[in-house]
């Protein structure tokens, strides 16, 4: 028996769409979707942070006062992290915070998400989702009846008049088939895509 993906409504021109259960029929692994999304956050980070050392600051070079008999504590140099134009004790660098995730753990990680959204009716299939002009009443018009507060539109490549028309809605975002993002996936309450974009996903995760 094989599976199929309902359509976002019924009078709509794809209608259900038969698809691999290699892909969508996937068990859900709730520690590699965790890992997956966890990297993606990561990658995303900037790490630019830097603070200067008491290497880093300028001066210091000469010993602020003699070693005894001045009745303040001993002091070495001006760039002792105790002092107002010091260093930072542990200062932060440069970083990458980017993880490793091989693609067999990608493919299989992506696989578990679109197998557990459809299986939660989150996932439906559209060919009439796609606007035939640049406005965005019209797609709203098309998206009123879905009860979600964020909806992801996955298409085989970015239509003009979607991305126009897309842009002003704050809880809809487009994507393409091979830019699937598996923290867009994991916090979308309704995902749809066109037939052409899960044909696309299937080779790609077959």
């Amino acid at each position: 028996m094989g599976l199929y993906i309902p359509a976002l409504n019924e009078g709509d021109s794809a209608g259900q769409l038969e698809v691999a259960d290699a892909v969508f029929g996937q068990a859900f692994n709730e520690t590699l979707v965790h890992q997956l999304v966890v990297r993606y956050m990561a990658g995303g980070r900037a790490g630019t942070k830097a603070q200067k050392t008491r290497s880093d600051v300028s001066g210091g070079g000469i010993k602020p006062w003699r070693q005894k008999g001045t009745g303040r504590a001993r002091s070495g140099t001006t760039r002792s992290p105790i002092w107002r134009t010091g260093g930072v004790t542990f200062a932060a660098r440069p970083r990458s915070y980017e993880q490793k995730l091989n693609k067999k753990m990608f493919r299989v990680g992506i696989k578990s998400i679109l197998s557990e959204l459809l299986r939660q009716e989150r996932l439906v299939v559209s060919q009439d989702i796609l606007p035939g002009t640049p406005k965005t009443k019209e797609l709203v018009a098309k998206l009123k009846t879905l009860d979600a507060k964020r909806v992801v539109i996955i298409v085989e490549q970015l239509d003009v008049n979607l991305a126009l028309a897309a842009r002003n809605i704050p809880y809809v975002e487009v994507v393409e088939a091979i830019n699937l993002s598996p923290v867009l996936l994991v916090s979308a309450d309704k995902v749809i895509a066109t037939p052409q974009a899960l044909k696309i996903i299937e080779e790609r995760l077959s």
